[in-house]
């Protein structure tokens, strides 16, 4: 029975964090059944981990070309295990894979995060053991500390939202093709498998469906990369790159990506560097190389990106935004980081992240290269920036969490002082100049597609939920965040009742600058 990924690159560390796999090079069930226990409970959503036997361990490493086991282990084994995982309370059984690895039999136990956790596992296989709770510390099988417990405990029947299984949906709406296409770019033997498998078999051995034979239903991890509709689940779950043409904001493409995660990302990475990316060469009298520069790296907005996907909220209606000004591109999901990570962390370059809100996508996206592993992300694209002597990144999010926002500015080199001249001299309609204040360039750089349909939208003095329902709109944080909070630091909108601004009596209105631009909008 084939796993959905490529063996040869799990066993060297490529797709999963050393922590995520134990080694080990015989057979020991008392110690195995509290690592399965432990990968089950899941406690940072890391998204479980591997048992590898036949691979002795050295520092946490493989040691290679492994010692393997002896065919005539492999099935007393197997009985082994599926009798002492229904020792595990509540019952859990990990996913068990014999694999010929460099000439030797090994056998591999997949053993993804439970949907019933919390789970204990007897101290020892004698008779009336005692029963604990076991979870990883980075590459360690222990007992939880205290507050550990407390908060594993808090956990419980907390399934990731990528991770739940998906109620309005049917195995057939998964896509066979994508799964197939899928499996081949990753280089799982699964792949050829395929082909003698039904819907459910496959389901089952991706992790992407769960039930009984008679209720197996998909997964959201399932359906947001292998669904022949994403959006008609996920609407929301798509990237929007709006790219200005002028710091003023008055002109600019949109472009929307959408389908499964990967394929959607993929897209906008390729956009990004056949639209975005620009390399500049830059001759020395002082020495025979040139200099070569980007304005932005594309390496750092690949991690930009890929981060954004793995690691916004899927149970909420806010894309992603990409927001490309000439002089600089921010990179916007919805909602912010979690714990320990804030605003003062951030600003101070603290990057110490435990837990993760989606402990599925992730595996995906590492098995196809998109992202790295666990905390990565922005040591590459800090190095990335000071690779290309880039002015460094700006990451920000609100006191509430409710965004997380990547900012880059472009290189010195490819500076548009031309744009900073224009935007200065407001494009206003001269018949205006007289009669009404002129819309400044402190104020037009942020004017985004979205700001300008607040402005559109708004009709004497309305609250935000008419705002909101005018503009077809739900979610209030995407709607306050990145639409009315923007117009009103921009002075395009204001509050009737300023003192007050949490007042359930506060409505919104257009300031007279707002009232000038929509009266340019509407010109052009």
């Amino acid at each position: 029975m084939a796993l959905p990924i490529n063996i040869d690159k799990l066993l060297n560390g490529r797709t999963v964090e050393w922590e995520r796999i134990e080694f080990r090079e015989g057979w020991n069930p008392e110690r195995t059944l509290k690592t399965i226990c432990a990968f089950a409970n899941d406690f940072n959503n890391w998204g479980g981990g591997y048992v590898v036997i036949g691979i002795e361990e050295n520092n946490g490493l493989p040691v290679l070309p492994p010692s393997g086991l002896n065919l005539n282990q492999i099935d007393p084994i197997q009985l082994e295990l599926n009798n002492i995982c229904r020792r595990i309370a509540p019952n859990y059984f990990p996913v068990v894979e014999p694999v010929d690895f460099q000439g030797k039999k090994i056998l591999i136990l997949w053993c993804p995060g439970g949907s019933n956790r919390p789970y204990r596992a007897p101290e020892t296989l004698g008779a009336n053991p005692h029963y604990f709770h076991f979870i990883r510390r980075f590459s360690s099988t222990v007992k939880p500390n205290r507050d550990e417990e407390r908060e594993l405990l808090s956990m419980a029947n907390q399934i990731p939202f990528d991770d739940r299984v998906n109620h309005q949906a049917k195995l057939s709406d998964f896509d066979l093709s994508a799964i197939k296409i899928f499996l081949n770019e990753i280089g799982s033997d699964l792949e050829n498998e395929i082909q003698s498998l039904s819907i459910n078999e496959i389901s089952r051995r991706m992790n992407i469906a769960e039930g009984g034979n008679e209720n197996l239903l998909p997964k959201n991890v399932g359906l947001l990369f292998f669904a022949k509709n994403t959006q008609s689940f996920f609407p929301s779950a798509k990237i929007e790159i709006v790219s200005f043409e002028d710091e003023a904001g008055s002109t600019y493409t949109e472009k929307i990506f959408t389908g499964g995660l990967h394929r959607q990302l993929k897209s906008a990475l390729d956009h990004l560097k056949d639209i975005v990316v620009k390399e500049k060469v830059i001759k020395s009298q002082f020495k025979a190389e040139s200099d070569r520069f980007y304005n932005y790296p594309y390496d750092a907005l690949e991690e930009a990106l890929c981060n954004a996907v793995y690691h916004r909220g899927y149970d909420n209606d806010s894309p992603i935004e990409v927001r490309v000004y000439p002089n600089r591109i921010d990179f916007i999901s919805f909602p912010g980081p979690l714990p320990p990570l804030d605003k003062e962390r951030l600003k101070n370059n603290q990057f110490d992240v435990r837990k993760y809100r989606n402990r599925r996508i992730g595996e995906f996206l590492k098995e196809l290269h998109l992202t790295e592993g666990r905390a990565t992300g922005i040591p590459t694209i800090v190095k990335a920036l000071h690779n290309n002597k880039s002015p460094q990144a700006i990451f920000d999010t609100d006191e509430d969490r409710t965004y997380f926002k990547t900012s880059f500015k472009i290189h010195k080199h490819f500076l548009k002082e031309e744009a900073v001249d224009n935007a200065s001299t407001a494009q206003v309609p001269r018949k205006y100049h007289a009669s009404t204040p002129q819309v400044t360039p402190q104020v037009t750089p942020q004017v985004t597609p979205q700001v300008k349909s607040l402005l559109s939208a708004c009709k004497g003095e309305m609250s935000r939920n008419d705002l909101m329902k005018s503009m077809k709109l739900k979610d209030r944080v995407y709607f306050r965040v990145s639409i009315l909070h923007p117009a009103i630091q921009l002075e395009l909108i204001e509050m009737t009742i300023p003192d007050k601004p949490n007042s359930p009596n506060q409505k919104y209105r257009i300031t007279e600058k707002g009232k000038l631009l929509l009266r340019e909008i509407k010109l052009l």
